[in-house]
């Protein structure tokens, strides 16, 4: 274990946001589709679905965008070194085919990164929305149901959300720093801050590679190459303690991630969005944790809420530590990320 120095002192840096000060100053984050931006993404993904190719073979090469180049590449720096958030608003997605969204939405992802599988079946394009699963559902996973999300990372670079339409009520985005909570922890109980650079397991939930344990030990923390980065998942961390074999979470575990929660949760700290149609959202996974209110849909299936989800491996990006590997298979540069099994087939389904 690498603690960031004995003093913990806080970090400070364009990733050190407070989610109030981003609510007053939405145009440091959010950025208007033109015209112009939308005519060249409805063109490429036009002529790239004429090829008949699979949506989840889409590469850089295969989308052109030269129109949109320098702001995709500033996107991406943005990501890893800035801010660590964007939306990109005005995508008329109600007047498309899902077949057109969705090739706009890994168009653009293929100009970011390398699209990573996001469950064992391998898809590379997910869709986030209620099937009726259950949230006490040990197999089951979170953004299959309608029930409030706990603020965690997931298994990419960046991770990145198109909505297509929204819930009747709630289901609000929110987003909060990892390097935030990590300075409140400094002010408030630094003594705690030890524990959550411990390996502490983290349940797969039944997606579990061959030969390896139906957990992970990675800590919540880690200090890596200067910096700092978290992986987190609260829920998936009290259900590892149904593993014998799993380290046992002692009481000052647990009063480091309840207070990891509260902090995470202070509504000055974090930052709320509502998601509308044709809002595209990306995230920078190892530095900032999203989360999702829960939500009452529509009565019409054809109007519930439904989201598509890219994982991506971004060039250029952060060392991470060797752990990971137990999460990201290899943690090569650019080529990492997702969830892969011994009967994994990367494809990209566009849903009913």
């Amino acid at each position: 274990m690498t603690l960031p120095m004995p003093e913990f002192t806080p970090i400070t840096g364009p990733r050190a946001w407070i989610g109030q000060d981003m609510a007053r100053d939405p145009a440091r984050w959010r950025y208007m589709l033109t015209p112009n931006d939308i005519a060249e993404l409805e063109t490429a993904a036009r002529t790239y679905l004429e090829t008949g190719r699979n949506i989840g073979e889409m590469t850089a090469e295969a989308f052109p965008l030269p129109g949109m180049a320098a702001d995709l590449g500033r996107l991406r720096d943005d990501l890893i070194n800035g801010i660590g958030f964007r939306v990109l608003s005005g995508l008329p997605v109600q007047d498309y085919p899902r077949a057109v969204a969705a090739a706009i939405f890994c168009g653009i992802g293929a100009h970011l990164g390398r699209a990573r599988s996001q469950n064992a079946d391998g898809h590379i394009l997910g869709h986030v929305r209620d099937v009726g699963a259950r949230a006490d559902d040990v197999n089951a996973r979170i953004y299959q149901t309608s029930a409030r999300q706990t603020f965690h990372t997931d298994s990419a670079d960046v991770v990145a959300l198109l909505c297509l339409r929204d819930a009747r009520v709630g289901g609000l985005s929110l987003l909060v720093s990892a390097e935030t909570i990590f300075n409140r922890f400094c002010a408030l109980r630094p003594d705690l801050l030890p524990c959550l650079f411990d390996p502490i397991a983290t349940d797969r939930r039944g997606e579990v590679p061959e030969g390896a344990k139906p957990y992970m030990e990675i800590p919540p923390f880690s200090w890596h190459a200067g910096l700092l980065t978290v992986f987190y998942q609260r829920q998936y961390i009290d259900s590892a303690q149904r593993f014998d074999t799993a380290m046992r979470l002692s009481k000052r575990h647990v009063e480091a991630l309840d207070l990891f929660d509260s902090i995470a949760n202070d509504e000055q700290l974090h930052l709320s969005m509502r998601l509308a149609p044709g809002d595209m959202q990306f995230v920078y996974n190892h530095a900032f944790l999203h989360d999702r209110t829960g939500f009452e849909d529509w009565p019409d299936p054809a109007e519930r809420r439904h989201l598509l989800r890219l994982w991506l491996s971004v060039p250029g990006d952060r060392e991470l530590p060797a752990c990971f590997a137990e999460r990201y298979g290899a943690i090569t540069i650019g080529d990492r990320g997702g969830i892969i099994t011994a009967h994994t087939r990367l494809h990209a389904p566009l849903g009913d």
